[in-house]
């Protein structure tokens, strides 16, 4: 699967909340950060800890997800590089409101919360993007409730591939995510997901290898999942 990564020598490129800052401001940013790897199905944090850190993640992917009594999973959203994830913790000074998981072996950087604070203080801009990250993560939960209306569960796991896909333009693409993450992800069984990926591998759409999904035409999956062509 195609990931953005930070060019080398700023650790911080690329990410948003960041990016209107002073190089000298980075490179202390950058300073104050504690690099941190996780192995593939490792948390970042579970819900209801502490909000200790925000996480700019530098490279693969993270799953948020929410856990219900019953130990069922709900994935809310995918987060790869050059995003943040955390922020929200950090600003109300709360537990963490959501589980992360590395779907990937995954590196990052944690900033703690008392030098986030310091930084949004001192660089009054950096609220602008904070917002534009909130405003961004209520949309896609929006979005998710208005997809478990609307769409049926085959949509659901169109549009789920569709994004795990990212921008990529290349022919084929290899998401490295078995078929119970995707269930989770999409919201059904893994029953009904096994049915969907099967209906769609018997258009050509994509094919299943092991644990991977090979994606072979992502436009179909975008009309699929009711999306507007590019």
């Amino acid at each position: 699967m195609e990931m953005r990564l930070p060019e080398p020598g700023d650790a911080l490129t690329g990410v948003e909340m960041f990016a209107g800052l002073e190089p000298e401001v980075r490179q202390r940013v950058i300073a104050a950060a504690v690099p941190r790897t996780y192995r593939k199905g490792q948390l970042l944090f579970v819900e209801n800890d502490p909000g200790e850190s925000l996480i700019v993640l530098r490279r693969r992917a993270v799953a948020v997800f929410r856990t219900a009594p019953t130990g069922e999973r709900a994935v809310l959203s995918v987060i790869r590089p050059p995003d943040v994830l955390g922020e929200v913790s950090l600003l109300d000074a709360s537990t963490r409101s959501a589980s992360a998981e590395a779907i990937e072996d995954c590196a990052a950087l944690a900033l703690s919360r008392p030098a986030f604070m310091e930084l949004v203080h001192s660089n009054p801009r950096i609220l602008d993007a904070v917002m534009r990250s909130l405003g961004g993560l209520i949309r896609r939960l929006t979005e998710q409730n208005a997809d478990h209306v609307f769409l049926d569960l085959p949509g659901r796991v169109a549009k789920t591939l569709v994004r795990l896909a990212g921008e990529s333009q290349a022919p084929m693409i290899t998401i490295e995510l078995n078929q119970s993450q995707l269930a989770e992800m999409a919201g059904g069984s893994r029953q009904s997901v096994n049915q969907a990926i099967g209906s769609f591998a018997s258009r050509g759409w994509l094919r299943t290898e092991g644990r991977r999904i090979v994606v072979t035409d992502v436009a179909a999956l975008r009309r699929r999942a009711g999306m507007s062509d590019r």
